[in-house]
């Protein structure tokens, strides 16, 4: 592995870490900062696609004050391929937290991140959560699996 492919891994995971500090925060202008101004993201609530860092801004905005406290966000088994000015990462990352609605939340999720280098600063330019869903005719989500 060349220096160079090191070195972007190493600016990739460092993004990765803060954009997860950002989330525990529950600081939806600190979490922009990460993302690149025309972001794509499939995310785990509706709709099909989130295009645009406006419609992230909303959805975090909606979504953080749903926590009471601060938000349980790890990252397990990261994986960052990288050349050039663009690298992809996936991981199973567990969301934690108390809820409003007097409900814990503890979910594992499948996450992949595409990242670009803008203007020499690594942005997430796209986002992808997912869960799996039982195929016994109930397309419930699994999120009772755990790594």
């Amino acid at each position: 592995m060349s220096a160079d492919t090191r070195k972007a891994q190493a600016e990739v995971s460092e993004l990765i870490e803060d954009w997860a500090k950002t989330l525990r925060a529950k600081h939806v202008e600190s979490a922009m900062a990460h993302y690149a101004p025309d972001i794509l993201t499939f995310d785990l609530a509706p709709p099909l696609q989130y295009v645009g860092a406006n419609a992230i801004r909303r959805s975090l905005a909606d979504w953080f004050p749903t926590f009471v406290g601060p938000l349980g966000y790890e990252i397990r088994g990261l994986n960052i391929a990288a050349s050039g000015d663009v690298a992809f990462s996936t991981s199973l990352n567990r969301i934690t937290g108390a809820r409003t609605s007097g409900e814990e939340t503890d979910v594992w999720v499948r996450m992949t991140l595409g990242c670009k280098k803008i203007n020499g600063t690594w942005m997430i330019a796209h986002e992808h959560a997912s869960v799996p869903f039982h195929m016994d005719g109930s397309y419930k989500a699994a999120i009772e699996l755990k790594p």
